[in-house]
């Protein structure tokens, strides 16, 4: 059994300063990440920052301390937040055997790698520089201190993007991915209940703004609806500054029939529909691994995508759904004419994406490199 702390400040996105509030924060990836770790027999505590702290109360199985983040001006909490004590709390706490810190260019992840190179494992997300203030930091952080005073701690990439980018930087790199994992048991306990049968159905699970481009998808289905397929039904699930513009092209197109919008929903709610669908649709222009993708491969639902998310890349190899810059009609009439094939493929994949098995993982790969320094 291993005592493992979880530092990942960010627990949701927040696409402008001022970060959504939101009820619970058991839909996250990084809690699901430390029930996997739970659920493998380890003690595992979470670290995040205060400015993320659900609105409602919540009980945990695992200790989740929210630490005060500060000198906002300088360090944003939505995407790059200073917390002063966690370098407190590492040094009065030195129980755990292994720390995991998500990404490289974090002032969390250099305050674990210069206190405990020895423990620190960077789980690393990102595959280019970071756009703030026209990259300049990300390149000072990468090249300088990321080379010369991070080196020691091992890197583990979440995609073979964010692998090839980080290599640039720091020796000491995992030859492993390890993608954002999901909690089986928990979606088939949720699906129990339901009909495992696919719906004539497809489905969007997404924020609704100008990046998602869910304009293009509703485009594209209202085109295979009229090529003879009016029995189907586009779900779109989620909500957005640009839900007005979209429900007045639904209008133009003449789809109100056939697309249906959900709003927001919770796991239990959406994941039902997702299960039952043909396939889950994204056709974003700018996002990093998505975990809507990884929970619809894993209820045996294909994804059709732009080849833009970092999940692409085992989705075209693995023949998890189509990836296509640009998809069209033939890309909806390619997942429903070959469905059972896709869904085998998922079926067969989704251990692999499994939060327990990326938990191990994790201290598999740590073993391997010995859990030691890397001198010279």
């Amino acid at each position: 059994m291993s005592n493992v702390l979880i530092i990942n400040p960010i627990l949701y996105t927040a696409e402008t300063n001022e970060i959504p509030k939101v009820d619970s924060i058991k839909d996250t990836m990084i809690y699901t990440l430390c029930m996997g770790f739970l659920h493998s027999g380890h003690q595992v505590t979470l670290i995040a920052a205060r400015d993320y702290c659900p609105v409602k109360q919540e009980k945990y199985p695992f200790p989740v301390l929210y630490l005060k983040t500060v000198w906002h001006k300088l360090f944003l909490p939505r995407c790059f937040p200073y917390m002063p004590g966690l370098r407190r709390y590492l040094k009065t706490h030195t129980e755990h055997d292994v720390i995991i810190s998500s990404e490289v260019f974090a002032t969390w992840s250099y305050t674990a790698a210069r206190m405990y190179p020895d423990k620190t494992i960077i789980w690393h997300e990102l595959a280019a520089h970071n756009r703030m203030l026209h990259q300049i930091p990300s390149k000072v952080w990468y090249h300088t201190v990321a080379r010369r005073l991070m080196r020691k701690a091992l890197v583990i990439p979440r995609s073979e993007a964010a692998a090839s980018f980080i290599r640039q930087f720091i020796r000491r790199v995992s030859g492993t991915v390890i993608d954002h994992g999901v909690d089986l048991g928990k979606l088939d306990r949720i699906l129990a209940s339901e009909r495992k049968e696919k719906g004539k159905q497809f489905v969007v699970v997404s924020q609704l703004i100008d990046r998602k481009r869910i304009h293009r998808i509703i485009e594209v289905f209202a085109e295979f609806v009229r090529g003879g397929q009016e029995e189907y039904k586009l779900y779109i699930i989620g909500s957005g500054e640009r839900e007005a513009r979209l429900r007045a092209l639904v209008k133009e197109l003449q789809v109100q029939e056939q697309v249906v919008f959900c709003g927001r929903m919770t796991h239990e709610q959406l994941l039902p529909i997702v299960a039952s669908s043909q396939a889950l649709l994204v056709y974003t222009c700018k996002d990093n691994n998505m975990v809507s993708i990884v929970e619809s491969i894993a209820v045996g639902t294909p994804v059709v995508t732009t080849a833009v998310p970092y999940n692409a890349a085992y989705i075209r190899r693995e023949a998890l759904g189509v990836v296509q810059d640009d998809w069209t009609m033939q890309a909806l009439q390619e997942i429903t004419a070959d469905h059972a094939y896709y869904r085998e493929n998922c079926l067969r994949y989704r251990r692999k994406l499994s939060n327990d098995h990326c938990a191990e993982q994790f201290l598999e790969i740590w073993k391997q490199f010995g859990g030691v320094r890397c001198h010279g």
